[in-house]
């Protein structure tokens, strides 16, 4: 089978935004909504909503777990560059422990897409959110669509570079290897350590019993 070239790649991934343009009738601003960071032991949940043109693309954009954490990071100021929307929304290990992952997680990207004043939100699979314009929900749209790959990029790259600086404030915890996630590195440095105020207490009860 033919290896897909990055104009295919491309055409692939915009379906749904041409499908919708078409639909409309004319020129329309749709957005993606993606979120990194639902299923770690530590750090904040991350999300991001971004609305990019459809006449001037950019090469590479995928869903961020297909990419290399330097091809990410070069395509993040791209994406930033072009943006006619981007916002990101943090929601911390405290408010997770509180309303709990997936609402933390809705919170958050209602949060990020509050000032989008656009036609439509393509959302990552989540629904039964409250979003300021018609939205959409696609079962991995990450890999589905141009604009929640886009998404997931931005969401990606800030997360990632923030457990990269805690790692310098919580030493011993592994946070710049495996940000936060459940890594046997990371289990261990818990039971050894104790928790650390940016672990989710839910999360981690079993392996330090509620920790310091």
């Amino acid at each position: 089978m033919a290896r897909e070239t990055a104009q295919q790649k491309l055409e692939r991934l915009t379906r749904t935004e041409r499908e919708l343009t078409r639909e409309f009738g004319r020129p329309i601003q749709i957005a993606g909504i993606d979120e990194v960071g639902r299923g770690p032991l530590a750090g904040p949940v991350v999300t991001a909503c971004v609305c990019l043109p459809l006449d001037d693309l950019i090469e590479g954009v995928d869903d961020s777990k297909k990419l290399s954490e330097k091809k990410r990071e070069a395509l993040y100021p791209l994406i930033l560059e072009k943006a006619v929307y981007a916002k990101t929304a943090w929601l911390w290990p405290e408010e997770i422990d509180r309303i709990n992952i997936l609402n933390a997680t809705k919170r958050a990207m209602e949060e990020c897409a509050r000032d989008f004043s656009g036609d439509i939100i393509l959302v990552d699979a989540v629904e039964g959110i409250n979003l300021p314009c018609r939205h959409q929900s696609i079962v991995h749209g990450d890999a589905i669509s141009y604009m929640i790959a886009a998404a997931s990029i931005v969401a990606k790259v800030e997360r990632d570079r923030y457990m990269t600086e805690l790692d310098k404030t919580y030493p011993g915890y592994g946070f710049a290897q495996h940000k936060g996630y459940g890594t046997p590195q990371h289990i261990a440095a818990i039971r050894e350590k104790g928790l650390c105020p940016m672990h989710r207490r839910s999360f981690c009860e079993k392996f330090a019993g509620g920790g310091k």
